[in-house]
């Protein structure tokens, strides 16, 4: 399941749209800003019910 956030680059502070998949539940991977292309870790947590709890943004 995917779900749009709006996120801050905590690279550049640029803000962008971002599609998280809530499908694997508590999860972390890493996508790169859209606008300085550096790259930024996704760190999720998900209740049990399958719905976004938390979700960490930080410098790779």
């Amino acid at each position: 399941m995917l779900t749009e956030r709006h996120l801050h680059c905590p690279w550049c502070g640029e803000g962008f749209d971002a599609f998280v998949d809530l499908s694997y539940g508590e999860s972390e991977y890493v996508e790169d800003c859209p606008v300085c292309c550096r790259p930024i870790t996704l760190s999720l947590r998900v209740d049990g019910d399958g719905e976004l709890e938390d979700l960490g943004v930080d410098r790779e």
